[in-house]
């Protein structure tokens, strides 16, 4: 198993988090410092520590939250200013947000320990569509409305939503929903200050089969049974043409008149690789680091769940 799934799938965060604690040297095998990405291990018979506590696999959790403004999604904050995990006592440094929302926005954020399936939840690829309520200085006029719907420029590239409707006029102010599947840094925000309308408030109501429904601010609930089986669900159905995309690629027939060569791929020389191929766990697999064994020491841990 490769070193960097294996600590996602301990709930210490994401794939990409989990490679940075390998490639800043925070990550030991069998007490030895492994920097290597892709270095394969055996949970079953090594010791694998992240900053010198023990990595060990954990029962899947998941939560809806209702966020409340002011809170950050980061684990870690040197200002110290308030943090999601902070409204989770007694298990949030095991816990993560799946995506983010700013500090000043609200409404449905997704924490849980399962780091494969916030990778996947939070890529762009998977498209998962998040809905929006959100009070806007002024009233947008229908022009304005549909430059959104059309797209709007920025240097990450064109932001555009999926689904808008205006809901109501309260006083100067309108409130819309807003359907988007990018998840970009501060979208909303930065695509209404470009049609000249400031966001008042902004509260996500929606990520994908979930709904916020009547949690209250702050709140927080696990997710069910049904509710796993539908976040699963879309994900499948959203990956399957990819897959198939990069199956068809793979089989591409040779073109006519120059028949494939075998061996013809580059050959990286160990030259080129420094001469070192050390391998973790598993002899014998190439590529990956290797650390020697010692017996695992079994130890127990305690957990109390909040907010059941």
């Amino acid at each position: 198993m490769r070193l960097q799934k294996y600590l996602a799938a301990t709930g210490l965060g994401s794939r990409r988090h989990c490679e940075e604690y390998i490639e800043t040297g925070r990550v030991t095998v069998d007490g030895e410092i492994v920097t290597e990405l892709g270095a394969r291990i055996d949970p079953e018979t090594q010791v694998i520590t992240v900053d010198g506590e023990r990595a060990r696999m954990e029962p899947r959790r998941y939560f809806l939250l209702n966020k409340p403004s002011g809170f950050l999604c980061t684990n870690q904050d040197p200002a110290g200013r308030r943090r999601v995990i902070d409204l989770f006592p007694g298990e949030g440094q095991r816990l993560f947000t799946v995506g983010r929302l700013d500090e000043n926005s609200e409404g449905l954020l997704l924490v849980t320990n399962d780091g494969a399936m916030a990778q996947r939840l939070a890529h762009p690829r998977y498209r998962v569509a998040r809905t929006y309520h959100v009070q806007v200085a002024g009233h947008p006029t229908r022009e304005k409305l549909d430059e959104l719907r059309k797209g709007v420029r920025f240097k990450e590239g064109v932001f555009r939503v999926s689904g808008l409707k205006p809901l109501k006029k309260q006083g100067k102010s309108t409130f819309l929903e807003m359907t988007l599947h990018e998840g970009q840094n501060r979208e909303i925000r930065r695509m209404m200050a470009r049609i000249g309308h400031k966001v008042m408030q902004l509260i996500r109501v929606r990520f994908g089969p979930l709904n916020l429904g009547k949690l209250k601010s702050g709140e927080y609930r696990r997710l069910s049974d049904t509710e796993l089986k539908k976040l699963r669900e879309m994900l499948n159905e959203q990956h399957s043409p990819d897959l198939r995309k990069r199956k068809s690629k793979k089989k591409a027939a040779p073109s006519r008149g120059k028949p494939a060569r075998r061996g013809a791929g580059k050959n990286i020389s160990d030259k080129e690789t420094g001469g070192k191929k050390r391998s973790v766990g598993n002899k014998g697999k190439r590529g990956a680091s290797a650390v020697p064994k010692k017996p695992a020491q079994k130890k127990s841990t305690g957990r109390r769940i909040i907010g059941d």
